[in-house]
């Protein structure tokens, strides 16, 4: 009967620590939000240094993370899907931009707020972007002076 007791306590351990490492992993990931988000989606020239799950920061914290990027075939540009958190409302006018958090650090969006009072809605695109800028590009032209 003791031993019986014991599996069962062990049982509900493993049990629980498995649950905790689910929700664990469904947070990090922004998997199974229940609605906590919404989508926005942006086209980008170059989505160089960023994939899915890369940071949307505004103002430096983090607002949501990407969901999806995929090549436009008609444009040849990378369409990105950004899930937002909810209660986070961007002005219509922003801008969004792939940025480095320095030489060897990671790339992410930033957006970049415009003005205006009207909000985008889910779904909507933000059509202003900037797309990654190689450093190995402006190197090259720093050092063969072309551009000038």
């Amino acid at each position: 009967m003791r031993e019986n007791g014991a599996e069962v306590a062990m049982g509900a351990i493993v049990l629980a620590a498995a649950a905790g490492f689910f929700f664990y992993v469904t947070q990090v990931a922004g998997v199974g939000g229940l609605g906590r988000t919404y989508d926005l989606t942006a086209s980008f020239r170059s989505v160089e240094g960023i994939s899915v799950g890369t940071d949307v920061r505004l103002a430096g914290v983090k607002i949501g993370s990407i969901s999806g990027i995929d090549l436009n075939q008609e444009t040849y540009r990378g369409d990105v899907k950004l899930a937002i958190e909810r209660g986070i409302e961007i002005p219509n006018d922003s801008a969004a931009v792939v940025a480095s958090e320095g030489i060897l650090g990671g790339n992410f969006i930033e957006i970049i707020p415009g003005g205006s009072f009207d909000t985008f809605a889910e779904g909507e695109e933000i059509l202003d972007t900037q797309g990654a800028v190689s450093l190995i590009s402006l190197l090259l032209k720093f050092v063969t002076g072309e551009g000038e």
